[in-house]
């Protein structure tokens, strides 16, 4: 069954459009203008095109676009409102760039020929761990992708108030169909059937079970490497210089080039430095 909100092509557009929409605010343009030229490029036969002059018009006027999605709850999730609200933030440490790229990385996936809700709650979990974006609210908006039915709603809402108190990977665990085939053997009841619903399979169990009381990132890890998950986009560590590594190469090579010319000027340019010395040993 495809529970995804659209049909293919518009998560293979909403794809292209978070990724250009990111690497043309790196070129310095303007965010109304990149909007309408994206929109342009989109394939007139999604909805994707009518929902950017929408969020154009909603950042002419607010200079922002979050609340143009979330006036949009029929096309974008409200976990991408979400993010996008989060990002937009007065002050936030979010960086808007990470959260393109998280809802990039999260449409390919819906794209992708056989999306899961174990895989979608798995990326989307990890992206609130690792950006410090609030359990609470995030897995709110979290339980209202149209991916979930409402037995995932309700279990999430359950998470909600359980994170802290129980250990993460033991919530993966439990709800598990390796869990139940264990309690079948251990207890050789082979008919037994679990009073709750089972939302994960027999490898998210297991490598939940292998991960107990270590940190739920090395879970993660695991899940992508085996059953090939999204892998979440890692926020880029604080850098030290304000320039780009390619720009400061180049000016510390003019600087080098202006102390010559200064030196040549002042009649103090000495070739000697530059020659190169004879290895001491070499008539030993």
């Amino acid at each position: 069954m495809d529970n995804r909100l659209h049909p293919r092509e518009e998560y293979v557009e909403q794809a292209y459009f978070f990724r250009a929409y990111r690497e043309r605010l790196d070129d310095n343009l303007a965010s109304q203008e990149i909007l309408q030229g994206i929109s342009q490029e989109i394939l007139a036969t999604t909805r994707l095109p009518i929902a950017l002059e929408f969020l154009a018009s909603e950042m002419q006027l607010h200079g922002r676009i979050s609340g143009g999605m979330l006036r949009l709850p029929h096309y974008f999730t409200s976990f991408q409102s979400y993010l996008m609200q989060q990002a937009e933030r007065d002050r936030s440490r979010f960086d808007l760039r990470i959260a393109l790229e998280i809802l990039e990385k999260e449409a390919e996936y819906l794209a992708s020929e056989h999306p899961s809700p174990q895989g979608l709650f798995l990326y989307q979990f990890e992206c609130l761990s690792r950006n410090r974006l609030g359990y609470q609210e995030g897995l709110k908006a979290i339980a209202a992708d149209p991916m979930f039915n409402a037995d995932w709603a309700e279990w999430i809402g359950k998470i909600r108030q359980a994170l802290g108190a129980v250990e993460f990977t033991e919530m993966i665990y439990s709800r598990s169909e390796f869990r139940v085939q264990e309690v079948r053997r251990r207890t050789e009841q082979t008919d037994y059937v679990p009073s709750y619903p089972v939302l994960f399979g027999l490898q998210e169990g297991r490598i939940a079970k292998a991960n107990h009381g270590r940190d739920p990132l090395y879970m993660f890890a695991a899940l992508q490497r085996h059953l090939n998950y999204p892998k979440p986009p890692r926020p880029q560590p604080p850098r030290n210089s304000a320039f780009d590594p390619a720009l400061e190469v180049r000016l510390q090579q003019l600087e080098s080039r202006l102390k010559i010319l200064e030196a040549e000027t002042a009649g103090k340019f000495d070739l000697s430095e530059f020659y190169v010395k004879p290895d001491q040993s070499a008539g030993e």
